[in-house]
């Protein structure tokens, strides 16, 4: 397929009128082909208004309907074969097993919500028949139904350019709850996004939905994100990337004269605890896990072990000259922009000059264009309680070991932490009593908390959490992985006393869509 350098709204292809737009490959810092003319308002109210005219309808589809436009989504993507990978390759640096994988997982996310679709868990039915002779009130029939919340604009990641960018997991969980989306496609990769929002764009033709079932816009700088979330008819937002994006992002939605809900997964560093009888027992061997998922995609994951966290003694030195050695090993990978490798060079310089931190090594030197040079480095705990920077989010492979002087000071500096993705517990048997004590801590800190395993590599599935107080995310009571992730597109309404006619078909007596439903308090099939 020819990439057109266009942006797709509804059925149409368009061209903006904004700062052109170019990839670069950050491995070699060739500039890419073709251009990319961003959009600006004009675009923007086109989308969103085809956006609200398909929100009528596509709210109402019936789940085969529904599910089976996301099944058709996934094997559009499939279709594209080796060109997408290639082209997401130049765009990112990203070595291809890496990038097939995303594919997989991304195309995996889309069928979950489809079966998700289908079974109707998620419409959270609920009836509760009249009682009209009940003493000393009479009961209304009342029956409740989860509804879409609206035209959702959604946010494509830098970092993954498939798994959280056009088709990714808020696309999905959106595109499943019945919301029409609008993507803001990321400017490091719009050659990889228009391929991905060609495919869905397809899929909505051969599915026969509304034409603003789906849009992808780009822009560079703030102009189009902003219009996108300032508009009336956007309803909800999806969000990865920096807490400053974010953080602006939410202060225009609760600015408007009707706030709505930003879904944003902002910054993490994700703390691992060391404690006591497993870092004896094997302190090697963890530190060899460490340095591997430090170095996982050059470090450029939400969920990066940037923060370790023990008690200091021989057996934490030991841990960290070994980690040391891993990292002095690692070689340099490409990272994913130009920006994002500037950003990474400032907050090594921010731990290389602070004076309560000692460097224990670095990686090899790239020669890549832009290359990562991974990090390790040691402070003690007073120093880091009384200097809030430290917890700043390098994005990269670089993270900071705390020395504390015994468990308790373990738990303050856990007590001190920014709201987190994951917490990490590499423990043993006898650690148990000190995990107990640390756990009650990470519930109120963290979306994920592991034991003995390593954060990086997010599981797609029904339990999965990837989501945290702030700074991790703007909302910690939501996740944007797993099935629960529909949640966030969704709002409940209750009906009383309609008549069966009036009633949503889902609703109504003899359940004839057959989906699970809570009557008089009783689950039924």
């Amino acid at each position: 397929m020819t990439l057109e350098g266009k942006m797709l709204i509804g059925h149409e292809a368009a061209s903006g009128s904004s700062k052109p737009i170019h990839a670069v490959n950050p491995a070699t810092g060739e500039r890419l082909e073709p251009t990319y003319v961003g959009g600006t308002r004009p675009e923007v109210e086109r989308a969103c208004e085809l956006a609200e005219a398909a929100f009528t309808t596509y709210r109402e589809t019936t789940l085969e309907a529904r599910a089976a436009f996301l099944e058709t989504a996934a094997s559009e993507i499939e279709a594209i074969g080796d060109e997408l990978i290639e082209r997401a390759i130049a765009e990112t640096g990203l070595p291809r097993a890496r990038l097939e994988g995303e594919r997989g997982r991304t195309c995996g996310q889309l069928r979950l919500f489809a079966s998700v679709v289908r079974a109707g868990e998620w419409l959270d039915l609920r009836l509760d028949p009249a009682l009209p002779e009940r003493e000393p009130m009479p009961r209304a029939d009342l029956r409740q139904r989860h509804i879409p919340l609206g035209p959702v604009a959604v946010f494509g990641a830098s970092n993954f350019p498939l798994a959280f960018s056009v088709a990714g997991g808020d696309t999905a969980s959106a595109l499943a709850a019945g919301c029409p989306v609008i993507v803001k496609g990321h400017s490091a990769h719009p050659g990889t996004s228009e391929l991905v929002g060609r495919a869905v764009q397809r899929a909505v033709e051969k599915r026969d939905l509304p034409e603003g079932t789906f849009s992808l816009l780009f822009g560079s700088g703030s102009e189009i994100g902003q219009a996108l979330v300032a508009d009336p008819r956007i309803q909800a937002v999806g969000f990865t990337g920096s807490r400053g994006g974010g953080t602006a992002l939410m202060k225009t939605a609760q600015a408007r004269p009707q706030p709505i809900p930003v879904y944003a997964e902002m910054s993490s560093i994700n703390p691992v605890f060391l404690l006591p009888e497993a870092l004896r027992a094997r302190g090697a061997k963890i530190a060899e896990g460490f340095v591997a998922s430090l170095n996982m995609g050059a470090g450029q994951f939400c969920t990066n072990p940037g923060l370790v966290i023990a008690v200091k003694g021989p057996e934490l030195s030991a841990f960290v000259e070994a980690a040391g050695d891993a990292v002095k090993a690692s070689a340099a990978q490409t990272m994913l922009t130009p920006g994002i490798h500037a950003a990474y060079e400032q907050g090594v310089g921010r731990l290389s000059s602070n004076d309560k931190v000692r460097e224990v090594a670095r990686g090899q030197v790239g020669e890549s264009a832009h290359p990562c040079q991974a990090g390790l480095y040691v402070t003690a705990a007073g120093d880091f309680l009384a200097d809030t920077e430290l917890q700043e989010e390098v994005f990269g492979a670089t993270s900071l070991v705390i020395e504390c002087a015994d468990l308790e000071e373990v738990k303050r500096v856990a007590g001190e932490l920014e709201g987190q993705l994951t917490a990490t517990l590499q423990m043993d048997d006898g650690d148990l009593d000190a995990a107990k004590a640390l756990l009650p801590i990470l519930e109120r800190k963290a979306g994920r908390i592991l034991a003995n395993g390593w954060p990086t590599g997010v599981e797609v599935c029904h339990a999965m959490v990837h989501g945290g107080p702030y700074p991790a995310t703007s909302d910690s009571r939501t996740t944007s992985v797993g099935s629960a992730a529909i949640f966030r597109f969704l709002r409940p309404v209750c009906y009383q006393a309609l008549p069966q006619g009036l009633l949503p078909e889902v609703l109504r007596d003899g359940n004839p869509w057959g989906v699970a439903r809570l009557v008089d308090g009783k689950r039924e099939a």
